[in-house]
């Protein structure tokens, strides 16, 4: 009777037309056996009424660690001296694609740090045209904030999402995770994201749980931004320190490592069943704070799973965050390792289908405007 009475409160609030930041925290700070049960049992519901148990691979591949941005809380970030700096060669990056082709994979993830020069920008379109001459494989961006020139030529090129997380929805917290030196504007990562939705890119975006001074008000501000710009790609994922960051040991935490990962899983639950047919990536980030942390996100409703193709020997040189898993793994280890842990939780791989989300075709079916 409890559960019944758990899933009739978590319904009545999130059904609610005057849904509110205020009205999300106490669920997103469930923590009883019986409230997790419940939530996750709700985001089941949603997740096999509206896309199905089926996970797609997005076959990561981390092609340079150059970035242009001194974010507080990436490893990655300019002023990190102690970082090997490079860009994988076009070979590499292909060898990947081709991985993910014979593999079954239908989907590849080309991610870097920021670089806006000209060099870098045709570099990226002659490898997506490359690519896309050979194999059947969507593409999905992630490369930072660029110019709506810039993506209107990733797109013209053959890549058809992008993601570039939000990272909060706070122009406040922001500011906080970010330096005042003119190269980071929260309302340029808006602009980004109204261009690329513009130009016609299924658009992915996201947060972090758990970094220095955020609430648990300021993740269901993330969830409602979310729900409100209409993405249809979604990466939650806990935050996790890197020592060379100015946010390693930090004392500004509301919210300890210990708990990031159940807060985490209580986002993903929300997001599905508020937006229903997005895709939704169990990060890696979670199996960094449990082995089984990938999928527990999937059975809290998350549908895709990124196995790592970028070479083993350049992995350690792109480290968001410490303690990053399966750095010595090859490509074919990981994908036998991942085919056991989704099997495990009954779901099955969508082998060589790109697995776009329903919620883009319903966008741009009944387009909307938001912010």
């Amino acid at each position: 009777m409890e559960k019944e009475s758990i899933r009739h409160d978590i319904m009545n609030i999130l059904s609610s037309p005057s849904l509110k930041k205020e009205d999300i925290v106490p669920i997103l700070k469930m923590d009883s056996k019986e409230e997790m049960d419940t939530l996750q049992s709700l985001a089941m519901e949603a997740k096999r009424e509206n896309v199905g148990r089926v996970v797609y691979f997005r076959g990561l591949v981390e092609f340079s660690n150059v970035c242009r941005k001194n974010c507080f809380y990436c490893g990655l970030r300019k002023g990190n001296k102690a970082v090997n700096r490079f860009r994988l060669h076009e070979e590499e990056i292909l060898s990947a694609a081709a991985f993910a082709h014979e593999n079954r994979y239908g989907s590849l993830v080309l991610q870097s740090g920021e670089n806006q020069s000209e060099e870098y920008i045709d570099f990226v379109c002659k490898v997506v045209r490359r690519i896309k001459s050979r194999y059947d494989l969507g593409i999905t961006l992630s490369c930072g904030e660029q110019s709506e020139d810039t993506y209107r030529r990733f797109f013209e090129s053959g890549a058809h999402r992008y993601l570039l997380r939000v990272e909060t929805s706070s122009p406040e917290l922001y500011g906080k995770w970010h330096p005042s030196d003119g190269k980071h504007r929260f309302e340029t990562r808006l602009d980004c994201l109204r261009s690329l939705k513009d130009i016609g890119f299924q658009i992915g975006s996201g947060s972090m749980v758990g970094v220095p001074y955020q609430t648990y008000g300021d993740i269901a501000g993330d969830i409602l931004f979310l729900r409100n710009m209409e993405a249809d790609m979604m990466g939650i994922g806990p935050f996790i320190e890197h020592s060379g960051t100015p946010f390693y040991r930090s004392e500004a935490y509301s919210i300890p490592q210990e708990e990031r990962l159940n807060v985490t899983l209580r986002t993903i639950a929300l997001l599905r069943i508020l937006l229903k047919d997005v895709n939704i990536a169990a990060t890696t980030a979670m199996q960094a704070l449990d082995k089984f942390g990938r999928e527990k996100g999937l059975m809290f409703g998350a549908n895709v799973i990124m196995p790592n193709l970028t070479p083993a020997i350049r992995r350690k040189d792109y480290l968001l965050y410490e303690n990053k898993p399966c750095l010595d793994e090859d490509a074919s280890q990981c994908n036998n390792c991942l085919e056991a842990r989704i099997a495990c939780v009954g779901d099955a791989i969508g082998y060589g289908k790109w697995g776009d989300p329903p919620h883009f075709f319903r966008r741009v079916n009944s387009p909307s405007f938001w912010l």
